[in-house]
């Protein structure tokens, strides 16, 4: 009776252990595979339906490996070269007040821009909101509600998976200072330039994507001046939510 009992037990332990390996599976890869199959098609058909509109695409369409690495380095965007001579954050700020109002704000969890980082070769729809279930679960990078429209004076801010569900923003740790963001919305290209990496600070540190990006938790880190601003968030470290990792930029054309 005893060997019966002990066998049920083992037999019970062994089922509770596939099923979990079977849950992290799907979690961490499945997950993973659909966001990011998900993330590419939404790509391709903003890119499909700017090249049918009167004001035409915002850049030419490229093949995207299943990775979301552009298929070979050929122009501009993909050697990292902005494809206009670059400004200073001051002038990019005073062209965008003068252009006057963007692009017309998209509905809500809508994919309307596309996010490209040549040094991760990272290509990412953005979308209205920052709903987990609505946005950032399908792979997509989500803006903050009531932050500034791309090219706009203020602070353009991003949030995006580190891990599972596509984990569009899983090496932003590895940008630097200088390296380009690049942000298409339908007939307009915007090139922001990485200013600076915060590492570390708390999911309630909402300094960050203020429309003068500032930490409140370490005031030393962000800006003191009115521009125009894109911000990355994301968890950190990995495999946790525990903190938040930030990248900003500024706007050079």
């Amino acid at each position: 009776m005893f060997a019966l009992a002990l066998w049920v037990c083992a037999e019970v332990i062994t089922t509770v252990g596939v099923v979990v390996a079977l849950l992290v599976v799907h979690q961490v890869w499945w997950t993973n595979r659909q966001a990011a199959a998900s993330a590419r098609e939404q790509v391709r058909a903003l890119e499909s339906e700017w090249a049918g509109s009167p004001s035409g695409p915002a850049r030419e369409t490229s093949d995207v490996l299943p990775s979301g690495v552009p298929s070979a380095p050929s122009g501009d965007m993909e050697r990292g070269v902005s494809p206009s001579p670059p400004r200073s954050p001051a002038a990019a700020a005073a062209a965008a007040d003068a252009s006057g109002p963007g692009p017309a704000r998209p509905a809500r969890d809508q994919a309307y821009a596309v996010l490209r980082i040549p040094r991760l070769g990272l290509v990412v729809p953005v979308a209205q909101g920052v709903d987990k279930r609505a946005v950032l679960d399908k792979g997509y990078a989500g803006q903050y509600p009531g932050t500034a429209r791309p090219g706009e004076r203020g602070n353009f801010a991003l949030a995006g998976h580190r891990n599972t569900h596509g984990e569009p923003f899983r090496y932003i740790n590895r940008l630097r200072q200088g390296d380009e963001l690049i942000v298409d919305v339908q007939g307009r290209r915007y090139v922001y330039v990485v200013g600076k990496v915060l590492n570390e600070t708390t999911e309630r540190d909402t300094g960050v994507i203020a429309p003068v990006p500032r930490s409140v938790v370490k005031p030393d880190q962000g800006y003191g001046e009115p521009g125009a601003y894109i911000t990355l968030t994301t968890c950190t470290p990995e495999y946790t939510s525990t903190y938040r990792l930030v990248v900003w930029g500024t706007l050079t054309s």
